[in-house]
């Protein structure tokens, strides 16, 4: 009795879970989307190079790369690949 509640409870924390991450990469495929649409018009984008060469000059490079993801909507490898360009 007590591990079916157990695993009721368990598959109910994956399904969420699978829920959670579904969503943060339809909006991170979103925000990718976005930019793409603003540069091709014409908006002017974050000057966010200089931010990103700031957390590098200061060591921190896991979080220049973090900020990358988030802000231009990268995955882990573009983002690693975009800061490393800089």
């Amino acid at each position: 009795m007590d591990y079916t509640i157990i695993g009721i409870i368990l598959i109910g924390v994956l399904t969420i879970l699978s829920s959670i991450h579904t969503f943060q990469d339809n909006v991170t495929r979103m925000n990718s989307t976005l930019n793409k649409i603003a540069k091709q018009v014409g908006v002017p984008g974050l000057d966010i190079d200089s931010e990103l060469r700031d957390l590098i000059s200061e060591g921190k490079k896991v979080q220049a790369i973090k900020k990358a993801r988030i802000v231009l909507g990268l995955s882990l490898v573009e983002a690693k690949e975009y800061v490393d360009s800089l």
